[in-house]
């Protein structure tokens, strides 16, 4: 080794060795607090019991309500099941007011309930809308009567006539058919017969053609009031708006004009010349004083007739001159 060599490691044995530390090193401290038990972490049961008592206090009103809402809620369950299944309930009677018409086994088909239903399960309302879809009942009510007892009560259509509208139809005094005549059911027995109403026409205006049907009864009325005068079985209305009246026993025609000054020659049907001449639906008020003069034309002309003429006679005709009528007798 040289001499240079030499003075290199004498001068790195004279430098001085590094610090172990200095003024920016950083060194973790270690925590000598020792950590605290878990147990005296915990609230102290005072706090604990002071935090229940308060949510407690907070609660209780709505515990409260709830219980009561569900306690209701239990009991109305309970009541209800009770009511709907108690033989207590069950129906016993079905009592039925107002039938004339129907007997009272034919309303009680219609109900829809039957005796040993509960009397709570039964609709009153579905009970009177299925009583309203038969054509003999107008109207009808129904009621519970606690507490097995079903009450019905209907009003039924009373006939006035019988309407030959393409087939027959009990008329009620509406002038409006309610029902198809089975005339082998004895529907329409004795009854007087409305002819000459045309079913076409009926369709276009119902209303006025019922106007007409009232109108001819009016004066099927006022012919009654009359004493001594033959007993009617037939009304025909002409598409003029006419009306002859044909006696029962031997179908004599009396030809009373028509049903409105107004409506005489007038073009159309009777519906429409009633409809025209009466807007207050009272065709045969209006036509009162011309229809009592040809009635009493009529009664004059009765009285002078003797039995034989009387059974001979085919037809009166009175026209527009009420102390004029023309009658025309059977050959003999």
């Amino acid at each position: 080794m040289g001499a240079r060599g030499r003075a290199t490691t004498a001068e790195q044995a004279a430098q001085p060795s590094p610090p172990s530390s200095s003024r920016i090193t950083l060194r973790a401290r270690k925590n000598r607090r020792r950590p605290a038990p878990l147990w005296s972490r915990m609230p102290r049961p005072t706090a604990i019991a002071d935090a229940c008592g308060r949510a407690l206090r907070r609660s209780l009103p709505a515990a409260i309500a709830a219980c009561v809402v569900v306690g209701a809620g239990g009991g109305l369950w309970l009541a209800h099941r009770f009511v709907t299944t108690s033989p207590r309930y069950a129906i016993t009677e079905i009592d039925v007011r107002g039938a004339r018409h129907l007997s009272a086994s034919e309303v009680r088909a219609i109900v829809p309930a039957s005796l040993g239903d509960n009397v709570f399960l039964t609709s009153p309302d579905e009970i009177a809308d299925a009583l309203r879809r038969h054509p003999w009942i107008a109207s009808a009510t129904a009621e519970r009567v606690l507490p097995g007892t079903l009450r019905v009560e209907i009003r039924e259509h009373e006939p006035v006539a019988l309407a030959v509208i393409g087939e027959p139809y009990l008329i009620g005094a509406d002038g409006r058919p309610f029902k198809r005549a089975q005339i082998e059911a004895g529907d329409g027995a004795g009854l007087p017969i409305v002819t000459g109403v045309d079913r076409d026409a009926y369709r276009r205006d119902p209303a006025g053609a019922a106007r007409t049907i009232t109108a001819a009864l009016d004066a099927l009325a006022r012919w009654r009031a009359g004493a001594g005068r033959p007993p009617i079985g037939e009304l025909h209305i002409t598409a003029q708006g006419t009306l002859t009246l044909r006696t029962y026993d031997r179908a004599a025609a009396i030809e009373l004009g028509p049903l409105q000054p107004e409506a005489a020659g007038a073009a159309g049907t009777a519906a429409t010349a009633i409809a025209s001449a009466d807007t207050s639906g009272r065709a045969g008020a209006a036509a009162a004083p011309t229809l009592e003069a040809r009635l009493h034309t009529f009664d004059a002309a009765w009285a002078e007739l003797d039995p034989r003429e009387r059974a001979r006679a085919r037809s009166f005709h009175l026209d527009a001159r009420p102390d004029h009528v023309t009658v025309a007798f059977a050959k003999d």
